[in-house]
């Protein structure tokens, strides 16, 4: 078992061992005492008072040489011993400083050699506490040292190894601490790219794409329709400017640029619906919406038109944002072609469906798509209202069937 350096005690160690030490030069003071006042002066007092000093001195350097079983280490507790004998054998009132002893050495030896040590002082304390009964016989003599130091023995190893249960504990709650701050960093990484995936395909990626077809019909009737050509290029380089200020957004982390200009989301709804040609209502009364809520809707019904542009091959389509007691629901109606949900489970096309049903789980709301081949799609995305519980998740108003001409007249 390896413990801890000076330097990397716990506190309750840092106190065991400053008790310790109090004790042994409590218990030194006090032997010396003792000799003293039973023993005047003799021929052995000066050996007596030096060694008591000298092994005093000693004790003292025991913070510096460090706690680990080190050459050094193990040389000073060598010395400390052998002074400490050499005390006991001319003066047996120095036996009970063992006990500071016993901790010493089962803190700086392996499990095998601090037992010997332990042993050996053991026997000593013995045999001082026979030489101080001056021949009279009483079993606590015999039993008494080795019951205290084994007593001494069990709590330290006892301590010791709820130490090291601790610091193995703290050890396995710091490395899953770190763990876990690892893992929240990929999740918000990989979030975050979602985020940013969602974003451009929304955005830049779905103007750059009608950009793109209106260069082309441009191009086809240039020579036999000018006009018409002028009007596809101004209105793709409308696009053109717009895809600008969503990329300067991007760097400055902004709200969607048309949330941005003011107006809130109906006036942006109302904005993308005029630039794609689509009927726009509002039923209900209007509340304050969240930031994230409005951002959410404006994305979800900029990836559904995009969606009816480039694959419906619809001659009308309509936006309805209805206000409910407990929920926004934006509903987006074309008739276009349509599908099949069981040949495509869930509605899921391409990126834009997935992505618009993220937008909604991530608010506690629901995405629902209903379609028939010929007959059009209804795109509908329901998302409670923040003073309503998000558990569970109220059901989305059934859309209607879109007609074959535009469903609503735009307000």
């Amino acid at each position: 078992m390896t413990r801890p350096t000076e330097t990397e005690q716990d506190p309750d160690t840092a106190w065991l061992a400053r008790v310790m030490h109090i004790a042994f030069f409590l218990l030194l003071g006090a032997s010396l005492a003792r000799f003293l006042l039973r023993h005047p002066w003799e021929d052995r007092s000066p050996w007596i008072v030096a060694l008591s000093g000298a092994l005093a001195s000693l004790y003292l350097l025991g913070p510096v040489v460090g706690t680990r079983a080190a050459p050094r280490r193990i040389a000073w507790l060598s010395t400390v011993v052998a002074v400490w004998i050499l005390l006991v054998v001319l003066a047996p009132s120095f036996a009970w400083c063992a006990v500071p002893l016993f901790y010493t050495g089962l803190r700086t030896l392996p499990a095998r050699a601090a037992l010997g040590l332990v042993t050996l002082l053991t026997a000593f304390v013995v045999f001082a506490q026979v030489q101080l009964a001056h021949g009279g016989w009483d079993p606590n003599l015999i039993v008494a040292p080795p019951a205290v130091a084994a007593i001494a023995t069990g709590v330290f190893v006892y301590s010791d190894r709820q130490a090291a249960r601790q610091r193995a504990l703290i050890d396995d709650l710091i490395r899953t601490r770190r763990e876990l701050a690892a893992i929240e960093r990929r999740e918000g990484t990989l979030a975050e790219r979602q985020r940013l995936s969602m974003e451009i395909h929304d955005t830049l990626a779905q103007g750059l794409s009608s950009q793109q077809m209106l260069l082309q019909a441009a191009d086809r009737t240039w020579d036999g329709d000018p006009d018409t050509a002028r009007r596809h290029v101004r209105t793709a380089e409308s696009i053109a400017e717009r895809n600008l200020a969503e990329a300067r957004r991007f760097v400055h982390d902004l709200a969607p640029a048309d949330l941005a200009e003011g107006g809130g989301l109906e006036e942006a709804l109302r904005g993308l619906a005029a630039r794609e040609s689509t009927a726009f209502r509002v039923d209900g009364s209007a509340v304050p919406l969240p930031e994230r809520v409005q951002s959410a809707l404006l994305r979800i019904a900029q990836g559904a038109l995009a969606n009816i542009r480039e694959h419906a091959g619809a001659d009308s389509a309509a936006l309805t944002l209805t206000y409910l007691d407990d929920q926004v629901v934006l509903d987006i109606a074309d008739d276009g072609r349509g599908f099949d949900p069981v040949d495509r489970p869930g509605g899921v096309r391409g990126h834009g469906l997935p992505a618009m049903r993220v937008r909604a789980q991530q608010l506690g709301g629901t995405l629902t798509v209903e379609s028939t081949p010929g007959e059009g799609t209804v795109l509908s995305a329901a998302i409670p209202l923040p003073s309503t519980p998000t558990h569970p998740r109220p059901p989305s108003v059934p859309p209607a069937h879109p007609p074959s001409n535009p469903p609503f007249q735009e307000s």
